[in-house]
């Protein structure tokens, strides 16, 4: 069973590799171009996840998990290059999951907070926000890099990177790993969650607040287009904030058991090893799925794909009659 469990593994994150990469870059690209019918503080939000994302492929998939299967060996196996391989992919990971903790928050602050919308709703407030979260999550997984030690040594070379024993029962690298899950993503499920039960909330009362002010009964069905916009705008944020929660829903339950059986996650059985894992691969297919939300959400965001897709087909088209004139 954990034979298998290791190949369906291995071809898992060489499949995220390959299709995540392109989907982020594409997501970057075209909400760079504020094409989308989006405000500049929703747009920085969205990019700066389908940034960290893209990153988290990068540092925690391609130079870390497919490296190791599929081209072992390299210089990226150097004990002090994937120490700091470990910490820019766990940076980057953090940096995912906060990013869309901030942008449900920014969500909750445009449509229920009214008041305060003008001063906190702008893209230089989300640009501050952005980069202190980035650079504060980046300092905090700083001790990553002291987590591993070599597993051999080879012409005064380290090689390889191994757990130290010590992380699993210093008591400070055990306060640094309980920091850790709390804050990446315990914390940040229970505050989307938050910001999304008060988002709805508020849409619900407010919506029946302006039928009872536009005098609609229920015979009528005049359209509405403040309540379409937030419609449109609750539909964007329950639909990333679900498949978050979903995905990190099996590491939650992982880390939650752990509590709660006492174990030691270096002694794992084999069920264990592969419920743990298994939740570690569906939180990195996390990091894949923002773009196919946006396109099935955002009909600009599709207009703008299908324009960059057929580009090149139309400007070899235009070319060809140029020329034929």
């Amino acid at each position: 069973m954990l034979e298998i469990f290791y190949r369906v593994r291995k071809i898992w994150f060489m499949v995220i590799a390959v299709i995540g990469v392109p989907v982020n870059l594409v997501a970057i690209v075209i909400l760079s171009r504020g094409k989308c019918g989006l405000s500049t503080c929703t747009t920085r939000y969205l990019v700066a996840m389908a940034t960290a994302d893209l990153l988290t492929i990068i540092f925690a998939v391609i130079f870390w998990r497919v490296s190791y299967y599929y081209f072992p060996g390299t210089f990226l196996d150097i004990t002090p290059v994937c120490s700091v391989i470990s910490a820019l992919g766990q940076a980057a990971t953090d940096c995912s999951v906060w990013f869309t903790v901030m942008f449900t928050s920014d969500r909750f602050v445009a449509i229920c907070c009214q008041k305060r919308k003008a001063k906190y709703y702008t893209g230089k407030t989300a640009a501050v926000v952005l980069t202190t979260t980035g650079v504060s999550l980046c300092f905090k997984s700083v001790p990553y890099f002291f987590r591993y030690r070599p597993v051999k040594v080879i012409d005064n070379i380290p090689w390889d990177c191994i757990i130290k024993p010590g992380s699993f029962t210093d008591p400070r690298w055990v306060g640094y790993r309980w920091f850790s899950k709390v804050l990446t993503p315990l914390l940040p499920v229970v505050l989307i969650l938050l910001f999304n039960a008060l988002t709805v909330r508020h849409i619900l009362v407010t919506s029946q607040v302006r039928k009872r002010l536009r005098g609609q009964s229920k015979a009528e069905n005049r359209s509405d287009p403040e309540m379409e916009s937030r419609r449109r705008s609750v539909i964007l944020l329950l639909t990333i904030s679900g498949s978050f929660i979903i995905l990190w829903s099996v590491s939650v339950a992982e880390f939650l058991y752990y509590i709660v059986a006492g174990l030691d996650q270096n002694n794992y059985s084999d069920s264990e090893y592969i419920f743990q894992h298994t939740g570690y691969m569906l939180m990195i297919l996390s990091c894949c799925t923002n773009t196919f939300i946006y396109g099935v959400t955002q009909s600009q965001f599709r207009e703008q794909f299908i324009s960059a897709a057929t580009y090149p087909l139309t400007s070899i088209i235009l070319l060809i009659n140029k020329q034929a004139i």
